[in-house]
């Protein structure tokens, strides 16, 4: 059974998303505070955390650059403020979702799922590792080395990563990436393509202004380099 720990001060919203995963035969833990928030990560040791942004004593940015520092668990930012900005900082956090107020229950617990299911899919997959020049990647342990120095990734970043290492030099546009780590109901996450392949450069490239393995193909994608 999936345990979901739910971070929201309105404990309104708390019920609903309790009660439609619940529904779901998911497990829910859940706490309105922000300061509490580590403290129950750490002794529960959730699949999976919905986080609100605005929240009392500490906020939600701070609470999923804390979670993401010491785990890779899924976390899906949910709140009121849908702007861009708000979305490019959560997914430089290492989010791997957002979803913002007001909600349908029913789509929160689709994202859940979906979450999930590409989160613990991959622990049964059998594939052996990639090797680049530069890069090796394991899809069965979800690790990944660099010039021989393991790298941390997020569950979205080491798929998208994956996907580009899979095919060298074959240019992925933004959406066919989507398609392939998201799938067809979030094509909208399109747009914050840019935002991981930011966040990847910065993490195996010498110099991530001046990228020699993630390639940008202007006006088209992305790909990996073949060298």
């Amino acid at each position: 059974m999936p345990k979901i720990l739910v971070v929201d001060d309105e404990i309104s919203i708390v019920k609903v998303i309790e009660q439609a995963l619940v529904k779901e035969d998911m497990e829910v833990l859940y706490t309105t505070e922000g300061d509490h928030v580590m403290k129950l990560y750490q002794k529960n040791e959730p699949d999976l955390v919905i986080l609100d942004l605005m929240l009392p004593k500490v906020d939600g940015f701070t609470l999923c650059r804390e979670i993401r520092e010491i785990s890779d668990v899924p976390i899906i930012i949910l709140s009121a403020k849908g702007d861009v900005v708000d979305k490019s900082v959560g997914f430089n956090l290492g989010a791997d979702d957002y979803l913002t107020k007001p909600f349908s229950p029913q789509e929160l617990v689709m994202r859940v799922k979906a979450v999930l299911r590409r989160f613990r899919g991959h622990r049964d997959n059998k594939e052996e590792a990639i090797i680049l020049d530069q890069i090796k990647i394991n899809k069965e342990t979800r690790r990944a080395w660099v010039r021989g120095n393991e790298i941390n990734l997020t569950p979205k970043e080491f798929d998208i990563l994956y996907l580009l290492c899979s095919q060298p030099g074959r240019v992925f546009t933004r959406e066919q990436m989507v398609i392939n780590v998201w799938g067809d109901p979030y094509i909208d996450e399109a747009n914050n393509i840019p935002v991981y392949i930011r966040k990847l450069r910065q993490k195996i490239e010498l110099d991530a202004a001046k990228p020699k393995i993630l390639e940008t193909v202007w006006g088209v994608g992305y790909r990996t380099s073949q060298v």
